[in-house]
């Protein structure tokens, strides 16, 4: 009986994420000419009660499994690859305190998340070491620039990395929306990912207080603490997949419906005509393909997952394999597909009026901020010399 209701929840939640996902992709192209803040986007995530997904019911949250939230980050990013990109962001931030803070920080921010409704975003960017924070008293001020703020702007809870003198790692801290001294550049103009909003931020001696910055987990140094990172990692993988999903329906829709077989082809419609045929087919089972490698993986994530502390590293390890194996296959075929639909749609279909770039530009924009031949190489080097990453 409990497994039936536990179903039947996941399955409310996964139809929820369908119908915004249907109901944003009726505007996507308009939206991705427009750019700007995503702010119709984050309202209608708050409205549909999809912020605290992966908030555990004993905080009041919805309780789902990672395997469940990023089959629902997949189905939006069907529709619009910067949704996607936002929302897989925000339900790892909603965890960023279970791994990486204190078990105050842990129940404090899921409560508030689920109570209050709350949206996430970050610009932890440790590439970026411009922004400095120097301890005030029992508190500390930060000051300097951030980019990379992806859906900063409007969030709720703003997740920022920041350098002190002289110490090698940098303070994560989580600050609220109202929190003065934070001034976006409004400078982001991509290719790409355009309702994401990743802007750079300025800072002028920002406050932040002590029990904003991410305490220590326990245990600090275990294999848990750090097993977050991996999630993220699988999170993109699906939001790339449902970017290459969301791709190959447009893609079929108007091969059906607006596609004229080559002069040649000896066939009256092109969904008749062999070598579309043949391209739709070689498309289709590399996805699925993909599909699968990751859906193995996000069982694996959820296994380490549920076993919090007593995750080893080696555990940790195996996991890290499987996720960057997925990511990477699931971002070769995706860029194959985002450029080999125009294989079946034909010229026409590259009008501006119908957007069918997008579906590259997002990818190509995201997938550049971690080349997968890291991941490539880490793998090798497991499978040559049995070296965990």
């Amino acid at each position: 009986m409990v497994q039936l209701l536990v179903k039947q929840e996941s399955k409310h939640w996964i139809n929820v994420a369908t119908s915004l996902s249907t109901e944003l992709a009726a505007t996507a192209v308009e939206r991705d000419n427009k750019a700007g803040l995503p702010d119709i986007e984050i309202q209608r995530l708050r409205e549909t009660g999809l912020l605290p997904l992966v908030v555990p019911k004993e905080y009041g949250g919805i309780g789902a499994t990672w395997a469940e939230a990023l089959k629902i980050v997949q189905e939006l990013s069907k529709a619009d690859g910067s949704i996607g990109q936002l929302y897989g962001n925000h339900l790892n931030l909603t965890a960023l305190a279970h791994v990486s803070g204190t078990l105050e920080q842990k129940e404090r921010y899921y409560r508030e998340t689920a109570q209050k409704n709350l949206f996430w975003a970050n610009a932890i960017n440790t590439r970026d070491t411009r922004l400095k924070i120097t301890a005030e008293g029992e508190n500390f001020r930060v000051h300097g620039v951030k980019s990379f703020g992806t859906g900063v702007a409007i969030a709720d809870f703003r997740v920022f990395a920041a350098i002190q003198d002289n110490v090698e790692l940098p303070l994560v801290f989580i600050i609220p929306k109202d929190r003065a001294g934070v001034a976006s550049n409004q400078d982001w103009d991509n290719i790409g990912q355009r309702r994401t909003d990743s802007d750079t931020f300025t800072f002028y001696d920002v406050l932040v207080k002590t029990d904003e910055i991410l305490g220590y987990p326990h245990p600090p140094d275990g294999a848990f603490s750090t097993f977050l990172g991996i999630i993220a990692q699988l999170t993109k993988t699906y939001v790339y997949l449902g970017i290459a999903e969301g791709a190959l329906a447009a893609a079929k829709q108007y091969t059906v419906t607006q596609t004229k077989p080559w002069i040649t082809s000896g066939v009256d419609s092109a969904t008749q005509d062999p070598y579309i045929l043949n391209h739709y087919g070689n498309l289709w089972a590399e996805l699925q393909a993909a599909i699968s490698l990751a859906d193995k993986a996000a069982s694996q994530v959820q296994q380490a997952w549920d076993k919090e502390v007593n995750l080893t590293f080696k555990e940790r390890g195996e996991v890290a394999v499987s996720v960057f194996a997925a990511k990477a296959f699931a971002t070769r075929v995706a860029l194959n597909l985002t450029t080999g639909i125009f294989e079946v749609m034909g010229t026409r279909s590259t009008g501006s009026k119908y957007g069918f770039d997008r579906y590259w530009r997002d990818l190509r924009t995201f997938t550049l901020h971690d080349p997968v031949d890291y991941k490539l190489r880490d793998i090798g080097n497991w499978v040559l010399n049995e070296e965990l990453p």
